[in-house]
């Protein structure tokens, strides 16, 4: 995890967003599907541009010391020629895929951010995360959240057999999903009210994942933006000319 402030997006062509894709999610054809719009998806980025992954690109992703799980071959070749293209790529790691070391900084020259990325474009300013851990009256998943990205947790879990280890995953993830879709965060939406503190504080565009909620909110001078989940409808965000939209992917 390296940085979290892009000191280079006012040079950028695009910025284009992804999040809450869930790969592996399965039944396989359905995920074969999606994996298929994000290859040609990604194909379709130029170079000089940018890319953010907004968290939960994997529905679950755990990467032992000497072994990453099969399955991803050409979401990983998609991103690699991405970066070989010379198109930046940030990927924020979301409550599904956050069991990383180096492979996707080492092999496929991805910036990893653990929390929040700020960049500054044109004239609009831009924060973007996941948005797990951010709803205030969310304290039973801050606890969980600290527990499991807490490094001596994982050092113990990457001990285990592979195969186990991401059947646990897989397992685990089943249950943050069905918790995240299910939770009632009460009247107001936690991330739009975390998005407009952020827009007070200057930011022109907050965008947030982890919801599964897609909007598009103007509030005051900015806007609060998630992308909802490829599940509902495959989507991604792009910033050009200090303009933003979401366009659906079909």
């Amino acid at each position: 995890m390296i940085k979290n402030t892009d000191s280079d997006a006012r040079n950028y062509k695009a910025v284009y967003f992804i999040s809450d894709l869930h790969l592996g999610i399965g039944p396989k054809d359905e995920d074969t599907r999606r994996e298929d719009l994000l290859c040609k998806f990604l194909s379709t980025i130029e170079a000089g541009a940018c890319l953010v992954i907004v968290g939960d690109l994997f529905d679950y992703w755990f990467e032992f010391r000497q072994v990453y799980q099969k399955g991803f071959f050409r979401t990983h070749s998609a991103l690699y020629d991405l970066h070989k293209k010379g198109v930046k790529v940030h990927y924020l790691i979301g409550n599904h895929d956050f069991f990383h070391r180096d492979f996707f900084e080492s092999e496929l020259g991805i910036n990893l951010i653990e929390d929040s990325l700020t960049m500054e474009t044109g004239s609009k300013k831009i924060f973007a995360a996941h948005g797990d851990g951010y709803v205030k009256n969310d304290r039973g998943y801050k606890v969980l959240k600290a527990v499991l990205r807490n490094k001596v947790v994982q050092f113990f879990y990457g001990l285990l057999h592979p195969d186990f280890g991401l059947w646990l995953a897989r397992s685990t993830s089943k249950g943050s999903r069905h918790y995240t879709d299910r939770k009632d965060y009460g009247r107001v939406d936690g991330l739009v009210a975390i998005a407009n503190e952020k827009i007070d504080e200057g930011y022109d565009f907050v965008i947030f994942g982890h919801s599964h909620n897609r909007k598009f909110e103007k509030y005051k001078k900015g806007h609060y933006i998630n992308l909802g989940s490829w599940f509902q409808q495959p989507c991604y965000g792009v910033l050009i000319n200090d303009e933003f939209e979401i366009l659906d992917i079909n």
